[in-house]
Parts: structure tokens; sequence; C-alpha cells
């Protein structure tokens, strides 16, 4: 058996790195009742972070937020993205992405709007007029995108150099500042909007997807859609009454903890855990997770078709298809699920 005495250490370090004596009393209170130091662990596995950490990130985030809001000289709208937004993040220090987007273009579904009014000639339900008065007034953008995104860019970098003494412009993708006040990073993103087909058809702005800009390659990489992947975690937690969230943050943990190396992101695991059928767990006690968790990933691991078809949450891309080293590091998950799920028993 695992020495959990150790493990439950590792999770409170990490979960209340500051030692505040309020986040360790919401600890101790959320482990009332609880005898056996697996049981403890499983369940401060599955917690939250206190909101007092959480809501540092979100400040240092809406302090740089502020910055750009005020100097920048040209229309963008903000967003934020990450773990942090659905509340599965596993440390109290935790960073968070601001999303900087260009206002002057977005790019489009073009074709597939146009494939599908073409498919639809005689339709003319709500969802099919919309798509059709959208191609029938698209115009396209005569500017350099990629240009317009690397200026924002530089003006990013500009405005935030001056207000943090801690500021790395080095990375492609990002700037990564330090609030040295609230010991916070925040990555700041370039990206453009991705008009989807779904969101032109009027489901919502949570269909919307971005580009990422690359300074490196002075490129737009994507589309990502962080805001439905948000909502859909979100939604589906909500429904099970916060099991879901359970699952993500246990399985981010295990492999935190895990004496061998698991080269899966969240992005994975949260792939593995929003496939899992909510009736199978959404009543279930916070021990049986476990073994719903161990179950899914042994048949994912044991399964070659099925894992091949397991896609993000999004929908949009396949985790392990084509992809045998990722299904190793799943294996390696999954065992150190069922060193555990073993000794609940």
């Amino acid at each position: 058996m695992a020495d959990y005495t150790t493990l439950i250490n590792r999770i409170e370090s990490r979960y209340n790195p500051d030692s505040l004596r309020e986040v360790r009393q919401n600890s101790i209170s959320s482990l009332s009742g609880i005898d056996k130091d697996i049981a403890k662990y499983v369940k401060l596995a599955m917690n939250e972070v206190d909101p007092i950490y959480t809501n540092k990130t979100l400040e240092a985030g809406e302090n740089a937020k502020s910055h750009l809001q005020r100097e920048l000289q040209q229309s963008v709208d903000f967003r934020y993205q990450g773990s942090v937004m659905t509340r599965t993040h596993i440390r109290g220090v935790s960073d968070i992405d601001l999303l900087t987007i260009t206002s002057k273009f977005q790019d489009t579904d073009y074709s597939k709007a146009k494939a599908f009014i073409e498919n639809h000639p005689y339709s003319y339900d709500i969802e099919t007029t919309r798509i059709k008065n959208w191609v029938n007034n698209f115009t396209r953008y005569i500017g350099d995108a990629n240009n317009d995104l690397r200026q924002l860019r530089l003006e990013d970098e500009r405005i935030l150099q001056s207000h943090y003494v801690i500021c790395d412009i080095t990375k492609p993708k990002s700037i990564r500042i330090t609030n040295q006040n609230l010991h916070r990073d925040v990555d700041v993103v370039v990206a453009s909007w991705h008009d989807s087909l779904d969101y032109i058809s009027g489901k919502g702005e949570i269909y919307k997807g971005i580009y990422i800009y690359d300074k490196q390659k002075n490129d737009r990489l994507g589309p990502d859609y962080p805001f439905l992947s948000i909502d859909r975690i979100n939604t589906r937690s909500s429904y099970t009454e916060g099991r879901l969230k359970k699952m993500i943050r246990f399985l981010k943990n295990i492999k935190t903890d895990a004496p061998v190396n698991i080269d899966l992101t969240s992005f994975d695991i949260n792939a593995i855990c929003y496939d899992i059928n909510p009736e199978s767990y959404r009543n279930s006690y916070y021990l049986d997770l476990v073994r719903i968790l161990w179950n899914k990933l042994y048949n994912l691991s044991q399964n070659e078709a099925e894992a091949n078809n397991l896609k993000s949450v999004d929908g949009t891309e396949y985790i392990f298809r084509y992809n045998p080293s990722k299904l190793e590091n799943l294996k390696r998950l999954e065992n150190e699920v069922w060193k555990i799920y073993n000794d609940i028993k």
C-alpha cells in the first residue's frame, strides 16, 4: 500500500502553499468523518482549490487586462481560457491565460456555410435562413491578418513591459508576466476569432473558435474552441453535482504524484473524464468514482478502437489516434488508479 500520509501532505502543499490557516481549516472540515488515510487522500485529490487562492489568480488576470484595456490603441476582446475557468486546477498558485482577441477581422467557416446552403436550397428554417443571410452578406478581409496580429503582439509586449518587472516576451505563443504583489503568473495570448458554422447558425458565442498567433512563425494556429470546452465541462459538472470536476482533479493529482512520468495533458484528461456516461456516476459516492475512472482507463487501454475514437471535449480532435506513445502513458495512469482502487477495496 502507498504511503498515503505523504501523499496527503503533497496535496496540501500544492493546494495551500502559503499555509493559510483558513484554507487549512476548510481542508480539515472537508475530511470530517473520514478515518482512513486512503479515503482522505482521494477526497483531497478531488477537492477544488480554495477560492482564496483562485481569486488571487483571477485578480492577477484582471490587473493585466486593465493595463491593456487602458493603453491599447486598437479594439480587442478579452477572454480567459484554461483550467482555472472550470476550477479544475490543482495548485493554489496557478497561472491563467488572458486572450487578447483582435476585432479587426475573423476567420470563418465560409466554405462550409456555402456548401450547407447549396445542399439545402429549399430549406427555410431559422438556422438555414441565418446561414443564407450570413453567406449573402459575407465580405472577405482584404488586410494582412498575420501582420495585424504581429502588431497587436508587439503592442501587448510594450504595455506589459512598462508595468511588470518580470515580463517574458520570448515565448512564441504568449507573453508571461509575473504579478509580484499577488505572486501569480499570467500568460497573455494574442488571438483572432473564428466564426464556426455552428456559431453562424446561431448557437451562441461558445461556438466561436480562436486562432492563436505564433510570433516565431508569424502565423496563426487553430482553430481551437476553448469556450465550448469550458461550457461543456461546467454544464456537465453541474448536472452531476460536481462529480465530473472531481474526477478531472483526481486524475491530475494522481498524475502529479505518480512515481513514473505520465505524459498526458489537462486537455487529454478532460476528454477522458468527459467521455464517461454521466448517468453512470451522477449519484455516485466519491470513493466509487475511483472505480468508475479505473474502468474507463482500463477499457481505453485495452481497446485500441475505443481509444482511437476518443475525442476532445469540443469534439474537434482525436486524443489517442495515431499516437502510440500517448497510449503507453494512458496505461501508466490506469496502473496508478488501479493501485488506489485496489487499496480501497
